[in-house]
């Protein structure tokens, strides 16, 4: 959706394959050296104690919620449907080229060999070859003739996967379609009356429900696990189109692309990912709702690939520096940095300052929802958009573009630092700056200090606006600023980009 996510750099990890290399799915190597690392540790088995029946919580709560769901039967009547996943293929990894006695050929400290790598464009030590891949995943089976479902990064590079069925049936699968921007595939394997899953429906799922994941975690087959849904609509900084579903599920390596089941028996997620600091389970699992799921199986089926809407926009989180310089209620929704010419956004009438509040009705708290609600859209299609612009509520029409290969960037924290008056040394855009820039108007900074720099506003940025009125003289800043209580939003050009900068100055 070329809205432009620029996203925050922060040390998470991401759970993308096998055992080995911090993952949940296929694509990665050493699940069999994982499981003989992997010892099974017995846990007691927890006893149930009968809650009292004079216990203020038995009379306050309806008596569906102090029984807990029937796991037992959840898998009983699911498990056959859910399958394991293996794939091999190749993968470049680099190598050193040896000399005759079996030493690199450009020693390490060798100032030529620096010199040869900027010639040529690549390390000379360094030659790319083909290094063997084995991973596994686990996926579930929607149709009766053989449509599985699973993660696209658990068939990710992939020369030959293999689906195993719970009877220890096995077939090759033919990859369908994959679309990394959702992170889900679909296969099919050459099958009759198979055993299949029942989807639920993601808008009947509540955060604190019972959920339970089947899977193959570290190899171990059809491997069951519970929890409870921690949050909804939940939003990654992996430039996706997923509001994923956040639970405490123990998931684990080799997990990817398994059923998260409701306390009905009904599929909602896909187990996609996890947060982690050491490549296991540490209670923050999340899974792909299976609305969206279904929406790209079905657009792969039917057309051979999966489709996103985009609006073309650069976007910025709204924090409270921001909802003050622009008079919000609170801190909530999208900031719009900068417009794509020509693009649908373009087209819909939205400006750099605007903040968008609403996608088809549909409340934007943090500015990576916006894409996420786009993830669900089809190029194409008509969207309202209820906007914040000088103070008041707009509602704007959008016909929605493709996102094609375009990614999703919100400002980070680097380029749009968050922070008193100003503290800028500013002069007018000189001619030759206009036609080299090509900005109509603007006002160079010369030197930045006190209020604005603890923003992380920099020398050579380009002022455009603040709050949203366009500048072009030193007086339309000091009018503005007097007329600000406590912070104002700075939009500059720094190199090709245009972001909102927010300082404090009350």
């Amino acid at each position: 959706m070329a809205i432009e996510k620029m996203i925050p750099v922060k040390k998470l990890v991401w759970a993308l394959a096998a055992a080995g290399v911090i993952g949940l799915g296929g694509g990665a190597v050493g699940v069999a050296a994982a499981l003989q690392k992997t010892a099974a540790v017995p846990v007691a088995a927890a006893q149930q104690t009968p809650m009292s029946t004079t216990s203020p919580a038995s009379t306050s709560l309806p008596t569906a919620a102090m029984t807990l769901p029937d796991f037992a039967a959840i898998t009983a009547q699911n498990g056959a449907a859910v399958v394991n996943i293996s794939v091999t293929g190749n993968v470049k990894t680099a190598s050193r080229q040896q000399g005759q006695q079996g030493r690199p050929e450009f020693d390490q400290d060798d100032p030529f060999a620096q010199f040869f790598r900027r010639f040529q464009g690549q390390d000379p030590r360094q030659q790319q070859r083909q290094q063997p891949m084995r991973g596994q995943g686990s996926g579930f089976i929607v149709s009766e003739d053989g449509v599985i479902l699973t993660n696209a990064h658990v068939v990710r590079d992939a020369q030959e996967v293999v689906v195993k069925l719970t009877d220890r049936r096995e077939f090759r699968a033919k990859v369908l379609g994959t679309d990394p921007k959702t992170d889900v595939a679909v296969l099919k394997i050459e099958a009759s009356d198979l055993p299949v899953v029942k989807l639920g429906k993601i808008q009947d799922l509540r955060v604190g429900e019972w959920v339970l994941a089947i899977g193959s975690p570290f190899g171990f087959e059809n491997s069951v696990s519970a929890g409870v849904v921690s949050a909804k609509g939940r939003a990654l900084p992996d430039e996706s189109f997923v509001p994923f579903i956040q639970t405490d599920v123990a998931v684990n390596p080799g997990n990817s692309g398994g059923p998260l089941f409701n306390t009905r028996g009904e599929v909602v997620g896909i187990n996609s990912q996890i947060f982690s600091q050491t490549g296991g389970y540490q209670g923050l699992s999340f899974a792909i709702p299976i609305d969206v799921a279904n929406k790209v199986k079905q657009q792969i089926i039917s057309g051979g690939k999966a489709q996103h809407a985009r609006l073309g926009l650069t976007i910025q989180d709204v924090n409270q520096s921001f909802a003050d310089s622009f008079k919000l209620e609170r801190p909530a929704g999208a900031l719009v940095a900068n417009v794509e010419p020509g693009g649908p956004a373009a087209q819909a009438g939205l400006k750099s300052g605007d903040v968008i509040l609403k996608f088809n009705d549909q409340p934007i708290i943090a500015s990576s929802d916006l894409p996420a609600f786009l993830g669900l859209a089809t190029p194409g299609d008509k969207a309202s958009l209820e906007i914040w612009r000088q103070g008041k509520r707009e509602t704007l029409g959008a016909k929605l573009g493709d996102a094609g290969d375009k990614a999703v960037r919100v400002a980070s924290d680097d380029e749009a630092a968050a922070g008193g008056k100003l503290g800028l040394a500013l002069r007018p855009l000189q001619p030759e700056q206009m036609r080299g820039s090509g900005l109509r108007e603007g006002l160079v900074i010369e030197d930045v200090a006190g209020a604005a720099e603890r923003a992380g506003v920099q020398r050579g940025d380009v002022l455009l606006a603040i709050n949203g009125t366009p500048v072009s003289s030193v007086e339309q800043v000091q009018t503005v600023v007097a007329g600000s209580e406590k912070s104002v939003a700075l939009l500059v050009q720094r190199g090709p980009n245009k972001i909102f900068v927010p300082v404090r100055i009350g």
